[in-house]
This record gives C-alpha cells, sequence and structure tokens, in this order.
C-alpha cells in the first residue's frame, strides 16, 4: 500500500509518518529489548552531532588564531614599511616580516597588500607602547600593542587587567623581570647542536635547544639580532621565523586552578585587536 504524502497539510503529514513507522514496526515484528541482528530497538545515543561541534570549535579557533597572526603581521609590516621603505634587500625589518608571513601561511598576495597600502599617505601611522601589570596571584605580564589610538589601547588594557583580577602597572614595573633576545627558529636537518654553537658564537648566540616542533631555536643578545640574522643567511641556513622576544628571568609556580585565572587574562589580552604580544613569568 503506497501514501502519497500532501503537501500543505501538517496533520496529514505526521498521520502518514506515524502510520509508515507503525507499519514498518509490524513488518520486523519489533518487542521491547528484542535484538534486531544482535542490536535491540532501545534509543540510540548518537555522537555525530557533538563531534561536529567540537570540530567546528576547533576549526573556528585556528581561523581566529590564523586571522589575528595575520593582523599581528601586517601591522609589523606596516611599521617597517614607514621605517625604512617597501624593498625588504634594503629593510631588515621587512625582510623579517616576510619570514613570519611565510611561516604562519599568509598568502603572498596579502603581505604585498599591505605593502602597497602601507606606503599610501592615507595610511594609519602605528605607535608602538608597551605596556605592564601584574595578573592574579603576582605573575608579572607585559604586553606590546601597535596602534593607531593610544588612548583607545590604554583603557583596553586597563579593562582587562581590572576584569581580570589584575592591576595594570607603571612603565618599568615588570619590565626589568624579562630579558629582550632575538630568537631565530632554523629546520633541523639533523645537524649536531654543539658544532652548531661553535659556528654561531661568535654572532651573538646565547641559547640554544630544540622546541616541541622539532626545530632548532636560537636565541641571541638584543643588539645582535641583525648580525645573526646576516650570518644564517650567508651560511645558507634556512630560517623558519625570526623575531624579538622576552624570557622572563624568574618563573612563578601555581596550581591549576590559579593558573587558569592568569591564562584566562593572558587570553583576553590577547584577543584584543591593538595587541601584539603577550609575555608572563608564569612557569
Amino acid at each position: 500500500m503506497k501514501i502519497r504524502a500532501i503537501r500543505g497539510n501538517k496533520k496529514i503529514r505526521v498521520a502518514v509518518n506515524i502510520f509508515s513507522s507503525i507499519k514498518a514496526a509490524i513488518s520486523l515484528n519489533l518487542q521491547p529489548g528484542k535484538p534486531i541482528n544482535g542490536l535491540t530497538n532501545q534509543p540510540i545515543n548518537f555522537t555525530m552531532g557533538r563531534i561536529f561541534e567540537v570540530r567546528k570549535s576547533a576549526m573556528f579557533a585556528r581561523w581566529d588564531k590564523m586571522a589575528k597572526n595575520f593582523t599581528r603581521i601586517g601591522k609589523e609590516i606596516a611599521i617597517a614599511v614607514k621605517a625604512a621603505g617597501p624593498e625588504p634587500d634594503n629593510n631588515p625589518a621587512l625582510r623579517r616580516c616576510y619570514l613570519n608571513a611565510k611561516a604562519c601561511n599568509m598568502p603572498k598576495d596579502r603581505v604585498e597588500a599591505a605593502i602597497k597600502r602601507a606606503m599610501g599617505k592615507d595610511t594609519s601611522s602605528y605607535e608602538e607602547i608597551t605596556y605592564e601589570g601584574y595578573a592574579p596571584h603576582g605573575v608579572a605580564v607585559l604586553v606590546e600593542t601597535a596602534t593607531d589610538n593610544s588612548t583607545r589601547t590604554v583603557a583596553n588594557v586597563r579593562m582587562h587587567f581590572t576584569k581580570g583580577h589584575g592591576a595594570l602597572g607603571t612603565s618599568g614595573s615588570v619590565a626589568f623581570t624579562f630579558n629582550r633576545l632575538g630568537e631565530f627558529k632554523i629546520k633541523n636537518t639533523g645537524q649536531n647542536l654543539e658544532d652548531l654553537e661553535l659556528e654561531l658564537i661568535d654572532f651573538g648566540l646565547e641559547e640554544i635547544g630544540e622546541d616541541s616542533e622539532n626545530n632548532i631555536v636560537i636565541r641571541t643578545a638584543f643588539n645582535e639580532f641583525g648580525n645573526m640574522a646576516k650570518a644564517l643567511d650567508e651560511k645558507g641556513i634556512e630560517v623558519v621565523t625570526a623575531e624579538l622576544t622576552r624570557i622572563p628571568t624568574t618563573t612563578v609556580e601555581l596550581d591549576e586552578e590559579a593558573a587558569n585565572d592568569v591564562l584566562k587574562l593572558v587570553d583576553k589580552l590577547e584577543q584584543d585587536e591593538d595587541v601584539q604580544k603577550v609575555y608572563h613569568n608564569l612557569k
């Protein structure tokens, strides 16, 4: 017996669906708890929806991080071009931007577009400002920003500290807790670290090791950054990323709950559109 669904009449469609379900159950001789091919007709817990939500959340988080990186590098490009022009050969800061853009998969056309915008007369000029403060539980926090409106930026940074139960400090209040270093990541092709250390020690090498992605990490003093960049280039060593960073001289160890309080504040600061980088001394 065939029943044709009638469009436009909701009650009839519902009745047809119920009738079809009953007919199918009768044909299979279903009884509560009776197995069908090894299974029972108990409610099934479908998890596909949950899996999709988890994957969607991870995907959006990845896109958000990528967009944030693109914005950060775009500002770095604007600052570098304003300072020393659009030619990478004559602009070490711009060469560094190219490296970092490649590392985070920023399309080449977006890099070139950022350079063209920076050369325009109507382009906003970004000011680099560093803010210092304390997160909950006495953890030192240093925030690097690039902004075209310092009034807006300081208000936002102060708001994040206040809502995160921290406190925005004065200039110099926590900067002494961090050493400013140059950091290069190079591809690990099986080099001997001791040999590489001897090869680079005359160019300002201070630390060498490996990161979680198996890259070799090289750190130099702040004023040796240019010398190391030149040495790596002349030796034909492929650089993955090159940047100036801040490494804490002392760290604070907290339990999981207290550490989460700190990380929530750090996350809020990192999401701010004017913030470039956030450093802290949480272990």
